[in-house]
């Protein structure tokens, strides 16, 4: 993993815009209906060669796929693994529930488009016990559109990398069926799920990228799964997803691998968010070598104070969010550099910092606040505003 010694360097958290076509065709993809897979494998292709042109115009330096051929971040999961049916029950979050004019607002503004829903909120079950292909033929398919695209572009990243969902994040939107056989217990699932994922993680990183865990469950699920529970409940199973992905993450060394977290993908009040401080104990036990935080929206810009009285142990590199994903609002590259310097502070080790954002910009298909040109503007900011960085740094 590269470290930013002379410069700061740039990332972002994945997800990227998709092209209708594409978008259309992944959802569709997802709802079991038949498909031209030649077209198919164009768009993705077309989806991939323009998400690495753009982020390379951008200034991104470490950067992806966007994870184009994937209907959402987590839930391309049932299409790689057999196991999954029915539909899951998920628990409405609390913004929607104590602010129904939000509700409202947040569904007429993302739904309201004439196209399918990518499903979000009701995803399958585990109704048996989950395996992936035997020939990982999906998780091949993304990785070879990608080599294929890094091949045909013009420049270059300093880096990539590939996202894939944490146990944790699997286990919550896709839900233990009750009934299942093989998994009497969520802590069954959870595990099988770590054993399981991991065989994408290899194969992530035998390719030649950095693996990014994304694993918002280890905030987020306080408004969802455990909203009405204890804290201390919430932290046992944030302990119990740890546990599950450094199952996964068992043969890869440490500098291959970031996780990701955060406290949900929405421009919502977030009024119910877990503090960061309990969480940190927890996370730094992730066997990864980088810790992506959401740092840049108003709900949680204060907790660099909790960053710098508990920083990631070394040799953690710390990617804090300095873009925000659910406004249009272009930050000022003086903001960004204002907040990298922040966090070049925080940790007392300005190599040990990575400047990203806070979360995706197309966590699923078709579901997004940001404009596509204005993403792109946004990541340009994060360049500019690394590089005015560098020059208060390093001089």
């Amino acid at each position: 993993m590269l470290t930013s010694e002379d410069r700061m360097l740039t990332t972002h958290a994945g997800s990227l815009p998709r092209p209708s076509g594409l978008e259309t065709l992944l959802i569709k993809r997802e709802q079991g209906e038949a498909i031209d897979q030649a077209a198919f494998a164009k768009a993705v292709a077309d989806g991939i060669d323009w998400v690495v042109a753009r982020q390379l115009e951008s200034g991104v330096d470490i950067g992806n796929d966007g994870e184009e051929s994937r209907v959402g971040f987590q839930t391309y999961v049932p299409q790689r693994m057999s196991g999954f049916g029915g539909e899951s029950q998920r628990k409405m979050l609390t913004d929607m529930v104590k602010f129904p004019g939000y509700a409202q607002m947040f569904s007429e503004r993302t739904w309201s488009r004439d196209k399918e829903r990518p499903k979000v909120w009701n995803a399958p079950q585990a109704q048996t016990a989950v395996e992936y292909e035997p020939d990982l033929a999906d998780v091949t398919f993304e990785l070879d559109q990608f080599a294929a695209s890094l091949e045909r572009s013009a420049g270059s990243f300093a880096e990539t990398f590939v996202t894939a969902a944490s146990p944790g994040i699997v286990s919550t939107t896709m839900l233990r069926a009750e009934d299942n056989p093989d998994y009497p217990r969520d802590e069954d699932y959870v595990m099988a799920l770590g054993h399981e994922l991991k065989k994408e993680y290899d194969a992530i990183v035998a390719s030649g990228h950095l693996l990014q865990i994304d694993a918002p469950d280890l905030a987020m699920e306080r408004q969802f799964m455990f909203q009405d529970r204890p804290l201390d409940e919430f932290l046992e199973r944030v302990e119990l997803h740890i546990r599950a992905l450094n199952v996964a993450v068992a043969d890869i060394p440490a500098e291959k691998s970031r996780l990701h977290v955060c406290f949900g993908n929405w421009d919502g009040p977030h009024i119910d968010d877990c503090d960061l401080a309990p969480l940190l104990p927890l996370l730094y036990e992730a066997k990864v070598g980088a810790l992506s935080l959401a740092c840049s929206n108003p709900r949680h810009q204060h907790e660099w104070k909790v960053l710098k009285a508990n920083p990631p142990p070394a040799p953690m590199i710390l990617i804090p969010g300095v873009i925000d994903v659910t406004t249009n609002y272009l930050e000022h590259p003086e903001v960004v550099a204002d907040r990298i310097c922040l966090y070049a502070e925080v940790m007392g080790d300005k190599r040990r910092v990575i400047a990203g954002t806070d979360c995706g910009f197309s966590t699923f298909a078709s579901y997004q606040f940001v404009a596509d040109d204005v993403a792109w503007a946004k990541l340009q900011m994060l360049a500019e505003g690394a590089a005015l960085a560098t020059e208060r740094l390093w001089g």
